[in-house]
């Protein structure tokens, strides 16, 4: 007896049982997984002998399948396409798990394992159910602040975290005292994006209160991850802007700055100046005889200079 479809397949032994085994697991968006149907006893098989086949419990999905001389995946599911794979050297074994791989939040299903021998007349010989749950890591909460509200407004602030799986709680927290928040004062919208995962986005409204400090929290359950982060605030009321009571003060005292430095100045040139004539004293002094002497035949008074000591007397 030959048979080439999965779906007749299944048709011809609906009401055949055995014992079934159940299993949970867990695995992240983008990671492989492998999905265990073995045989308890670990007997050896005759791949000629075996009809494998894998398929989502609910929907009669196809996953993969295993039929001999039938190499073709013409119905396996397209989303399974090339991510599903069986080992035929583990099917010889007794092993014939699934390997899952670039998990997606699709793939958060119940898979149905059929394991039957055509020399048994097609007596199912493994039966397992394994339930994959997928999760994904938030992205650490963004907590905007108000920013100077006037006295009479109500304070909002607005958390947002992205690209988790699966559907998260949302709270938000009094950190004086680490209490929850009324739901009622938090309006959450939590929305699936295009890769299939959750992105939230929390509003709360309070009364406005000096110096608030709250927190938001993004809970994880199948992860046992809780993300907070905490915002603290100060209420400013009236206008930031710096006012001078009294502006002709001011230029008055830009004034006195202005001939402080020019003192200042002056008094250093002084020094200078006075520094520089003792260094010339110290070394000797100059003698000027004039008119000039008249056998110069000069009609204009000329100027003589002669270097004497330090105490220059009159020619």
């Amino acid at each position: 007896m030959r048979l080439r479809s999965p779906g007749l397949l299944l048709l011809l032994l609906s009401g055949l049982q055995a014992g079934i085994q159940e299993r949970e697991v867990r695995a992240m968006v983008g990671s492989d997984v492998d999905l265990v149907c073995a045989d308890p006893k670990g007997s050896h098989f005759d791949l000629n002998d075996l009809f494998v086949y894998w398929q989502i419990s609910e929907s009669n999905t196809v996953v993969t399948y295993y039929l001999p001389e039938n190499t073709s995946t013409d119905h396996v599911d397209s989303h399974y396409k090339d991510r599903a794979r069986l080992s035929r050297a583990g099917m010889k074994q007794g092993n014939f798990s699934l390997r899952l791989f670039n998990v997606t939040p699709h793939d958060e299903q119940k898979f149905h394992c059929l394991v039957f021998s055509k020399s048994l007349e097609l007596k199912q010989v493994l039966e397992a159910v394994v339930t994959l749950h997928v999760a994904a890591n938030y992205s650490m909460p963004v907590v905007s602040t108000p920013y100077s509200p006037s006295e009479d407004e109500e304070l909002t602030f607005t958390c947002t975290s992205t690209n988790g799986y699966p559907r998260p709680n949302v709270y938000w927290i009094n950190k004086t005292d680490n209490s929850l928040l009324d739901e009622a004062l938090q309006n959450s919208t939590v929305s699936l994006n295009t890769r299939g995962l959750y992105d939230v986005v929390s509003v709360l409204r309070i009364p406005q209160t000096p110096n608030v400090n709250v927190g938001c929290c993004i809970e994880n359950v199948l992860l046992h991850q809780n993300l907070t982060v905490s915002s603290q605030t100060e209420t400013f009321i009236g206008t930031t802007e710096r006012i001078s009571e009294n502006p002709g003060g001011a230029r008055e005292e830009k004034t006195v700055a202005v001939f402080s430095v020019l003192a200042v100045f002056f008094v250093i040139v002084a020094v200078a100046v006075g520094w520089v004539c003792r260094s010339r004293c110290h070394h000797g002094s100059y003698r000027a005889w004039w008119p000039g002497s008249p056998s110069s035949g000069s009609p204009f008074p000329t100027w003589s200079w002669e270097l004497r000591g330090s105490h220059p007397s009159r020619g």
